[in-house]
């Protein structure tokens, strides 16, 4: 018999009884020396864990209603050797043991996490060409008529994308009639050149750069990629239903990675370099709107909050230029300022008003 003191409710009365435990053969008698009572057997197997807590230990009866049985302190080894254990962490963390099972979270996180960056650039291919199409077309609605239009400006523009887009891989390339210094591309391959970057620029070169650049976007479909690691499946799903605004929303405050900007980038001075346009005005571009002081109000606009700048993207433009080669201006200077006249000069175009979306 052990000295091992326990305490036990019966489950017929709510008498609480210090009894001994009496092992026998596949289970144990309880009994109480000062009362001499004396419990029914008990199967080891019976038992079911009530609760587990520092050095006390409490169990019940699988098939007697208000049966107990606890003790404080280290159970002696032949009794511990028949209690259940319960689940300390778990029970498949109890199974595997709390460091392997903290290793498995660690790696499931991990997953979770990658899946949620590289997942929407393995999707936004698979996305059907014309559902990204209706996209974009729909949040070309909420421009509401910024789009500038005269006769010598859209042959300019016209110019500008033969000379950089050769291939027709952007589906249309527009000017707006709004003052903040962007650019932005939409699903479905529409490129969209703000008038305030126009302005801002101080040749065709530079604004030729940012056009390379967007067309990078387009080649590499980043903007769907963005938009889903953004919002979600909804994206897709929804198409272009009424939440094209809010998509615009999203393609507006998209900030790409930087394997997507510097991709974007070798596209830009690449076309540059097959068009015969300097890349060096792009570099000078990025050096003036990045602003070498970090108080600048410069380094807040538009372009550069969803086009994040580097001392290394400026340099790879500056890097690019071949010292022996004749460049040609991307667009003559009446073309030049066509352009820049476009927005000005068109009677129908919407004019701006505080907040564009």
């Amino acid at each position: 018999m052990s000295d091992f003191r326990l305490w036990h409710y019966d489950g017929a009365s709510a008498v609480r009884r210090n009894v001994l435990l009496r092992t026998a053969g596949t289970g144990f008698v309880l009994e109480e020396p000062e009362s001499g009572w004396t419990g029914l057997p008990i199967d080891w197997s019976d038992l079911t864990v009530i609760g587990l807590q520092d050095d006390r230990s409490a169990y019940g009866h699988k098939a007697i209603p208000g049966w107990r049985l606890g003790f404080s302190g280290e159970a002696p080894p032949d009794i511990a050797a028949h209690l259940p254990t319960g689940e300390r962490y778990g029970r498949w963390i109890d199974r595997f043991g709390l460091w392997p099972a903290a290793g498995i979270f660690t790696v499931a996180a991990a997953l979770i996490v990658w899946g949620a960056l590289e997942a929407p650039a393995v999707i936004a291919p698979l996305v059907p060409q014309s559902w990204e199409n209706r996209m974009g077309d729909a949040m070309v609605g909420d421009f509401g008529g910024r789009f500038c239009h005269t006769p010598a400006g859209d042959a300019a523009l016209e110019r500008l994308a033969a000379r950089i887009d050769p291939g027709h891989e952007a589906r249309d390339i527009s000017l707006a009639n709004i003052p903040m210094v962007n650019a932005v591309t939409l699903p479905g391959g529409r490129i969209i050149l703000f008038d305030g970057l126009v302005q801002q620029a101080k040749s065709a070169d530079e604004v030729a750069g940012v056009l390379g650049h967007e067309l990078g976007h387009v080649r590499h479909r980043d903007t769907m990629t963005g938009l889903i690691r953004q919002l979600g499946l909804s994206v897709v799903l929804g198409g272009a239903g009424g939440n094209a605004g809010n998509y615009l929303n999203g393609v507006l405050s998209l900030s790409y990675g930087r394997g997507a900007e510097s991709a974007a980038d070798g596209v830009a001075i690449d076309q540059m370099r097959g068009a015969g346009i300097s890349p060096a005005a792009t570099a000078a571009f990025f050096d003036r709107i990045g602003g070498k002081d970090e108080g600048t109000e410069a380094r807040a606009i538009s372009w550069l909050s969803s086009h994040p700048l580097s001392a290394e993207r400026r340099r790879r433009f500056a890097a690019a230029v071949e010292p022996e080669t004749s460049y040609r201006p991307a667009l003559d200077q009446a073309q030049w300022q066509a352009l820049r006249a476009s927005c000005a000069s068109d009677p129908k175009v919407a004019k701006f008003w505080g907040k564009p979306f």
